[in-house]
């Protein structure tokens, strides 16, 4: 008997059937991988397990007993808690008082913070965390916050955690502290369910895994009886076949965008390099080597940046955002749903927000116009939704992702950035953006692609800028690509 068992869960959305009739069996103490594709159903059922959502038809086994958490809270009584992706803690309120927040200790009817302390360091503890427990969480690290919501989990007495895309925002060195971390709690029996794209973190952490495709599931196998092919062709229904890219078969065009001893204090200093028409350039770099900071200051996004940019020809001033715009420069940012997307808004309205000033009069938007618009570019990126007039919060990771090309994509400018366009999303949306991109190039626009996926930004590119501690440390040509030579440069060993 499974410890953990879901049977025939169901669950509906407005105009989407998020699972339909999902059943499995998940052991104890075991790391089991949840997988598919954005929009497969992968993390509503771990919110149905966490009591975030409840489910329409179906039940939950836990040892044997049927439970049905209503709510996070229900769900913590029963030993089950979920590390979001989306972290969510009171930045301004220090580290004790947002592990604590449920049951703030007190005494005499005051809060009794000699308590609150004692009782963070005690969670803090749990995951092998050494934090000062007064310090705000707005001050930590990603890698940092994450491990705080890790130890109000595992702090509480949590059984069964609930991991969604724990990476998608870590470094690797962040990353592999997690994996130890996994590898710890396994040991005390802790069983964890693991939500993740990342196919070599499967490989290397779980025991098993289940594959979810449009809401159904499709399998579930040892990690050691199956193969990664195999699980690419269970997640999308089909295989996938890694192509050259086609815009490398053409000669690129003139120069669009030219940058010549960028810099900005304590960011980056003495960048320069060039994009011409239709060709990808890509920006490869350790975490904290400047390559985002560059792409914002290109956008004018950093007063403080001095140096050339150069657009069509033509210079920009540095640090306006209006002239680069006006230059038919876009900027699809890293964080999609801080910087890339208004989530309180709908697909159309977010697709538009770029070209409002060609769609109004008077004032006033032309709503046909705006909805045709949306629909020629939804349909263009193949986006899954309901309806263009759908919730983007509601969309999975890589239709909101699509969106944040749209949305540049309907201005027609001259010059793309596009910062991770691949984090969080799955290997089938990953191709469709590859895809896109590398059409994008084809029809003439320049592309700056920055990715810490080394074998995305190898695949995609035609030139390499590499950069370490905020200088460029060296420009590769497409036949000096290897993983070695990059490295070598990002760390720079050997230079």
């Amino acid at each position: 008997m499974s410890f953990l068992t879901f049977n025939g869960i169901s669950k509906r959305f407005p105009g989407v059937h998020a699972l339909d009739d999902v059943s499995f069996g998940v052991a104890r103490g075991s790391c089991h991988a949840l997988m598919g594709e954005n929009g497969a159903g992968k993390s509503t059922l771990g919110k149905i397990l966490a009591g975030v959502y409840t489910a329409d038809a179906g039940e939950i086994l836990l040892e044997g007993r049927p439970i049905r958490p209503t709510d996070p809270l229900a769900a913590r009584a029963l030993g089950i808690a979920m590390v979001h992706q989306e972290l969510a803690f009171c930045p301004q309120m220090s580290i004790a008082e947002n592990l604590c927040l449920g049951a703030m200790p007190s005494r005499g009817g005051w809060l009794d913070r000699k308590a609150l302390r004692a009782e963070a360091t005690r969670m803090l503890g749990s995951v092998g965390a050494d934090f000062d427990v007064d310090l705000p969480v707005g001050e930590l690290t990603t890698g940092q916050e994450q491990l705080v919501q890790i130890a109000a989990a595992v702090g509480t007495g949590a059984r069964i955690l609930v991991f969604d895309e724990p990476t998608s925002s870590l470094s690797v060195a962040e990353s592999e502290h997690l994996f130890r971390l996994l590898a710890d709690l396994k040991t005390r029996g802790i069983t964890v369910l693991y939500v993740s794209h990342r196919m070599e973190e499967i490989f290397r952490l779980c025991d098993t895994l289940s594959v979810l495709r449009d809401g159904r599931h499709v399998a579930t196998e040892a990690v050691a009886e199956t193969r990664p092919d195999r699980v690419i062709r269970q997640m999308i229904g089909r295989e996938l076949v890694a192509q050259e890219p086609e815009h490398l078969r053409s000669t690129p065009g003139e120069v669009a965008l030219r940058v010549a001893e960028l810099a900005s204090p304590g960011k980056f200093q003495d960048v320069s390099f060039e994009v011409r028409r239709g060709e990808v350039v890509g920006f490869a770099g350790l975490v904290g080597a400047g390559r985002s900071e560059v792409a914002q200051a290109v956008f004018g996004l950093d007063p403080a940046a001095t140096g050339r940019i150069e657009v069509g020809g033509r210079d920009i001033p540095v640090g306006d955002v209006h002239a680069a715009l006006g230059a038919g420069v876009g900027l699809v940012p890293e964080d999609r749903k801080r910087q890339g997307l208004v989530l309180a808004l709908n697909c159309r309205e977010n697709l538009s927000l770029a070209v409002l000033h060609r769609l109004s009069r008077f004032g006033w938007i032309d709503a046909e116009a705006e909805s045709a618009l949306a629909a020629r570019y939804g349909d263009r990126l193949r986006v899954k939704t309901p309806s263009m007039e759908s919730p983007i919060a509601g969309l999975s990771g890589g239709n909101q992702q699509k969106i944040a090309l749209a949305k540049w994509l309907a201005r027609d400018g001259s010059v793309l950035i596009v910062d991770e366009p691949t984090r969080g999303v799955d290997v089938g949306a990953k191709a469709e953006i590859h895809r896109l991109l590398d059409e994008l190039a084809c029809q003439g626009l320049a592309v700056v692609l920055i990715s810490s996926e080394l074998p995305e930004v190898m695949s995609l590119s035609r030139r390499l800028v590499v950069m370490r501690g905020g200088r460029v440390a060296g420009v590769l040509e497409r036949d000096e690509f290897s993983q070695e030579s990059v490295l070598r440069l990002m760390a720079g060993v050997g230079q």
